[in-house]
């Protein structure tokens, strides 16, 4: 795999280099024959699943397992070819499970699946600049029916508020307990969910009225950060490179994506706006958006948005965070933590 340098740059500040390799059962008889193992791989290969007998064991068979999942099994110590291309980015868990005169053992390895595509350096055009108040440390941005609804974080200061993206004023704010730390937010089937950061809670309101209706826990162990959805089911991120996918009927979550930069995992990915068929994030304390294929986990775009700080002038404005793509004049509004301008954008390669 390429390493797309000054795209990484933009990502990440530095290039976080994913070590795959093998590991080895504590007592097994038998080992992975990783000879021919890759560094990584990308969903267009196959690998070579077999193992090595150095004790000279009469093996029976053996059955072959990717992520717990039983994906074929052989003869004797015969090897098999298994095709990576339904497999999720990211590490792959190896396992044989060997049969031998009576007795079995168990060999593991692991390998890691990194994206094969170049993610494209996309520009932005700056088509306004709006009013945006200083004081909300903004954690989701999403427009419902033509109107800007705003979530931000720290306890004590949470709220969640409805309002005039032009003029700055405010229609409606909700204000969150002092225990709860605000995060990302969603509208789906007229309702508007919110996520907080590590009370592991999230809300679902009216998303008329604004009048709180469920109160759910996370069924996850993880922290809640970004939100979005693509009209069926939500999206969330918890701090690592995973986005998740959750039921809205259940709160349940049923799938998840690794996001991947050609060979580089993608950490802190943030806030999140469905557009296209695409995700777009941001990527906590880097002024850049990635946009991510939902499917794969893919990196098909960055955006470097660096330039929008030479217009805040607020010198405690903190990180880039906040994406909203309003449909009636299909144009992005993106901001940041207690940054004192909201700007309207248009993409294009």
């Amino acid at each position: 795999m390429r390493n797309y340098n000054f795209l990484f740059i933009i990502l990440l500040g530095t290039i976080l280099a994913s070590c795959g390799g093998t590991k080895k059962g504590e007592n097994s008889l038998f080992t992975f024959n990783n000879s021919n193992f890759k560094a990584n791989y990308i969903l267009q290969d196959a690998i070579e699943l077999g193992v090595l007998n150095p004790n000279t064991k009469n093996i029976d068979s053996i059955a072959y397992y990717v992520n717990n999942k039983k994906v074929g099994a052989a003869k004797g110590n015969s090897k098999i070819s298994f095709n990576l291309k339904d497999q999720k980015l990211g590490y792959q868990y190896l396992k044989a499970v060997v049969y031998f005169e009576g007795e079995n053992s168990e060999a593991i390895a692991r390998i890691e699946l990194v994206s094969s595509i170049q993610p494209k350096l996309l520009k932005y055009t700056i088509i306004n600049k709006y009013p945006h108040d200083i004081g909300s440390f903004t954690e989701g941005l999403e427009f419902y029916k033509d109107t800007l609804y705003e979530s931000t974080g720290l306890n004590g200061k949470s709220f969640l508020r409805k309002y005039d993206y032009k003029t700055g004023k405010v229609f409606k704010q909700i204000d969150l307990d002092s225990q709860y730390f605000g995060e990302g937010i969603t509208f789906l089937n007229n309702k508007l969910y919110q996520l907080t950061w590590q009370n592991k809670t999230g809300f679902i309101y009216n998303a008329t009225t604004l009048k709180l209706e469920k109160t759910f826990k996370y069924d996850k162990d993880i922290e809640g950060w970004g939100m979005t959805n693509d009209g069926k089911y939500i999206y969330q991120t918890d701090k690592t490179e995973r986005i998740w996918k959750m039921d809205p009927e259940t709160q349940k979550m049923i799938d998840y994506v690794n996001v991947y930069s050609g060979d580089s995992k993608i950490p802190s990915i943030n806030e999140l706006e469905w557009i296209n068929d695409k995700i777009y994030t941001n990527v906590w304390q880097k002024d850049a958006i990635a946009v991510v294929n939902p499917t794969t986990g893919a990196v098909e775009g960055i955006l470097d948005m660096s330039g929008l700080r030479k217009f805040i002038k607020n010198p405690e404005a903190e990180v880039l965070n906040g994406i909203a793509y309003n449909p009636k004049t299909k144009t992005i509004f993106v901001t940041g933590k207690n940054w004192d301008t909201l700007f309207e954008i248009t993409v294009s390669e």
